[in-house]
């Protein structure tokens, strides 16, 4: 990491590297160029210079070969950088080997960024352990070049140097311990969270989690539905913490909306599993809205990216309305016929505008009424606790108070259906009816 290196206020100005192999699209290699430079420009790292590299083999040493690699050097230190950093995965060892012929120019990798970036964001506890945990691991086969900053980080007498043990072995062992207490106080955190979902599901309110690349709108999309005040910034990983927030929609229906990490290509796998936590809110709920950037270039890119980490989370299934946001940046109509006309089901919105969001409301009430079922029903006046719970979980389509009782059309979540169903008319007489012997009829 940066920090690693102590050089966080050092690092001033960056050269930035994409290297593509044979069978590569150059094009997608400049896609994910441009991605690194909105990354970086995250973290306030000047950019001086962002080059393309047309490689034609992998370099086990280097990535690169030897004459590329010093063609790169020499451009860094013409336009007085302080870091390189490449767009491409760099294993710990060519890591070092490039930062012992850059001498004193450090060379990173997306991965660094990415991670400085999630610490930076970084909001609730179990945000904090699982950065602290992705990092740990990232820099574990990469203390060689480090060590002395970590020795620094050690508490006086705590840890005691074993005989014939070396500074590395021994910070080596120390980040170890530190993984260790960190994904047991993880999984503390986990369980904590686990309990309140579970909570969370025994009430009757629907749910649903906006998911998407990084920077699709999801916080302005939550706000302007919710009314709440979420961090929204033009900003690529702005929200790392899971926010949900309930909101009433346009026909009274009360809905819990979950506002989730956004995603990105090429990101770190261990962060895919830091995060895992985080991003099974998406899982747990009743559906998904898929917000894409219709005004990113790249906007189908970043929806099969997203695609392909619902895959990996188990979620490629759930029911998803497929929401393309900011229509306001759009000048050219043709593109959103166009869109239309290949994603029928889609809807097209502006959160910053709030364009569109009675159709993406009657979308998701679509998708509650497949989750749930209306049912007509008398409730004794002695269980007003059940009429006050369909009160408070938005549950009550309309109410009348008769002599026998509360009549009341209500929408009730499968997973209570038989908590109510006693008291559902039309229910008691189809059980009434298959019992009847056949000479009664």
């Amino acid at each position: 990491m940066l920090e690693v290196k102590e050089k966080p206020k050092m690092v001033e100005r960056a050269l930035l590297i994409g290297a593509v192999f044979p069978r590569e699209s150059l094009e997608l290699g400049q896609q994910l160029l441009e991605e690194l430079e909105e990354l970086v420009e995250t973290l306030s790292i000047g950019i001086a210079h962002k080059e393309l590299a047309k490689v034609r083999e992998h370099h086990p040493k280097l990535l690169l070969g030897t004459g590329k690699t010093k063609e790169i050097i020499e451009l860094a230190r013409a336009k007085n950088c302080d870091v390189i950093i490449f767009d491409n995965e760099l294993t710990p060892s060519q890591q070092r080997n490039w930062e012992a012929q850059a001498e004193k120019i450090a060379v990173i990798d997306r991965q660094e960024i990415i991670l400085d970036i999630f610490n930076l964001r970084a909001n609730t506890r179990e945000a904090r352990l699982q950065v602290e945990l992705a990092r740990a691991e990232y820099n574990l086969p990469r203390l060689q070049r480090a060590w002395t900053h970590l020795s620094r980080q050690r508490g006086g007498g705590s840890t005691q140097r074993d005989a014939g043990e070396t500074q590395l072995e021994l910070d080596q062992r120390m980040v170890r311990e530190n993984i260790s207490r960190l994904k047991k106080e993880l999984t503390s955190v986990v369980k904590q969270r686990q309990t309140q979902r579970k909570q969370r599901l025994k009430k009757p309110v629907p749910s649903g989690a906006f998911v998407g690349y990084t920077n699709a709108g999801k916080s302005s999309l939550l706000n302007a539905i919710t009314g709440a005040e979420v961090l929204a910034e033009d900003k690529l990983f702005a929200t790392l913490d899971p926010t949900s927030r309930r909101a009433r929609l346009h026909n009274g229906q009360t809905i819990v909306l979950t506002d989730t990490v956004g995603f990105v290509r090429r990101l770190p796998h261990r962060l895919v599993e830091a995060f895992k936590a985080t991003l099974e809110e998406s899982i747990i709920s009743d559906f998904l809205v898929h917000v894409v950037d219709i005004s990113n270039p790249d906007f189908e890119q970043h929806l099969e990216t997203t695609q392909h980490v619902l895959l990996e989370l188990g979620a490629q299934h759930k029911r998803t309305i497929l929401a393309f946001n900011k229509i306001d940046r759009i000048e050219d109509p043709s593109l959103i016929a166009s869109l239309k006309a290949k994603y029928p089901d889609a809807v097209f919105i502006s959160a910053f505008e709030k364009r569109g969001l009675d159709i993406l409301q009657d979308r998701m009430l679509d998708m509650i009424a497949n989750g749930f079922q209306e049912l007509h029903l008398i409730i004794p006046h002695n269980r007003y606790d059940l009429v006050s719970q369909l009160y408070r979980e938005g549950g009550i389509l309309s109410e009348k108070i008769e002599d026998d009782g509360y009549h009341i059309e209500a929408r009730i979540a499968e997973r209570i259906r038989d908590k109510y169903i006693e008291f559902c008319p039309a229910f008691l007489e189809t059980q009434a009816s298959a019992l009847k012997e056949p000479w009664e009829d």
